[in-house]
């Protein structure tokens, strides 16, 4: 019952967060002659702020236009190339100059970890003037109606084979964080089976390959709790109004309850400078402020089985490093990879994958030769950082570039 008393609780937030809005409008807009009284700035701050805390986020646009290319502008326009139950594979078609040479093609898997795949944005926009860029956009749970079945980690296994066909023999596959697990186990399958459409190169970052190595704050969280614990308190069914009404999911909110929860006072501080920079007229910092949260906020709900499946191979029994992890009867061996390059990539920060976690690839593929295998730490950088911001764009970015143009 806890999702649908979440639910009705959004209903009764919702004029409320209207009324916030149309509040801070009438305190702020040149054309109201109430944004000149004396404390109009500080009662349109507030009126935002708790607009901001109340409203409901919907997924982000990708809003990525156009790329410079070879010195020139080249629209972008993302549009659905696979579209399954589950996922919508998205291709970034780009207008390419003819002095741009061929682009390589990269899979970029998202993770289905509680935010849209639009928070890798930087990502995409970073590789496409170098690159063919797909990237797997994973579907709200509570939208996918039950007729469509349940979806378990073996299945997103399944998926990324699929699009790792779909897009040949050619193709870099570069995941970040949970994908990193059944991205090496589909590619491990595949040579396992002798498949001859095997990518030319893997680029892991911030994943939990091996979850023994630093345990973080979220690995601990997966230990200390029996799996019942996680079926029985973190399992809900989606409310009637949406498609995927009565399927069993863990819920966007509570997972973004537990994000929020990791850091707490930094969100507040956070909160309380998007306030002080409205009453100071700090456009600039108010909007970043904006920007980062309507992505933060947004958030999926993800299946249960794949949740629970996670929990369990990932991070209680450590299937995958252990080698006890069989999908369809057939064990996951990442030492049957030879003819594929692995690059990994970790944060000296990072508290969601914790050091070494990422790197444990390395050694788990150990029928690649050493000099198609590279590892990187990035000094300074936590998790979001490897895949977001400046040391993204100005290091890791332009490793990656370099890496697969060995690797092609």
């Amino acid at each position: 019952m806890l999702y649908q008393f979440y639910d009705l609780q959004r209903s009764f937030l919702t004029p409320l967060a209207a009324f916030t809005d149309t509040g801070s409008q009438l305190f702020s807009h040149p054309c109201s002659p109430l944004a000149y009284t004396p404390v109009s700035r500080q009662i349109a701050a507030a009126y935002e702020l708790v607009h901001r805390l109340g409203k409901d986020y919907e997924k982000p646009q990708w809003g990525i236009d156009s790329v410079a290319i070879a010195g020139r502008k080249a629209a972008v326009n993302p549009c659905t190339a696979v579209d399954k139950p589950f996922c919508k594979l998205v291709h970034f078609e780009c207008e390419r100059p003819a002095a741009a040479g061929p682009a390589p093609v990269v899979l970029l898997v998202a993770p289905l970890s509680g935010h849209h795949a639009t928070l890798l944005r930087d990502t995409v926009r970073s590789l496409l003037p170098e690159h063919d860029v797909y990237v797997t956009d994973w579907v709200d749970a509570r939208m996918v109606p039950q007729s469509e079945g349940p979806f378990h980690l073996n299945d997103y296994v399944h998926y990324i084979e699929d699009f790792i066909r779909l897009l040949g023999p050619d193709v870099h596959v570069m995941s970040v964080c949970q994908p990193t697990v059944p991205v090496l186990a589909a590619v491990s399958l595949m040579a396992a089976r002798g498949e001859t459409c095997l990518p030319r190169s893997m680029i892991m970052m911030g994943g939990p390959i091996d979850t023994r190595q630093s345990p973080t704050q979220v690995n601990r969280l997966a230990t200390t709790h029996a799996y019942s614990w996680f079926e029985d308190n973190l399992i809900h069914r989606v409310p009637t109004r949406y498609p995927g009404a009565g399927r069993k999911v863990y819920p966007g909110f509570l997972q973004h309850a537990g994000f929020m929860a990791m850091n707490p006072d930094r969100h507040l501080r956070s909160h309380y400078d998007f306030y002080l920079h409205l009453v100071r007229g700090s456009n600039d910092d108010a909007e970043a402020h904006r920007r980062f949260y309507d992505e933060y906020n947004a958030v999926l709900d993800m299946p249960a089985e794949f949740y629970l499946d996670t929990i369990k191979t990932v991070f209680q029994e450590h299937q995958l490093p252990l080698g006890t992890w069989e999908i369809d009867g057939q064990r996951v061996d990442p030492g049957a990879i030879r003819n594929v390059a692995l690059l990994t990539i970790e944060g000296e920060l990072d508290d969601i994958s914790g050091l070494g976690q990422t790197h444990a690839a390395l050694d788990l593929c150990s029928h690649i030769a050493k000099d198609r295998k590279q590892r990187y730490t990035a000094p300074n950088c936590g998790h979001y950082g490897i895949f977001s911001g400046r040391r993204w764009r100005e290091t890791i970015c332009p490793k990656i570039a370099e890496f697969i143009r060995q690797s092609a």
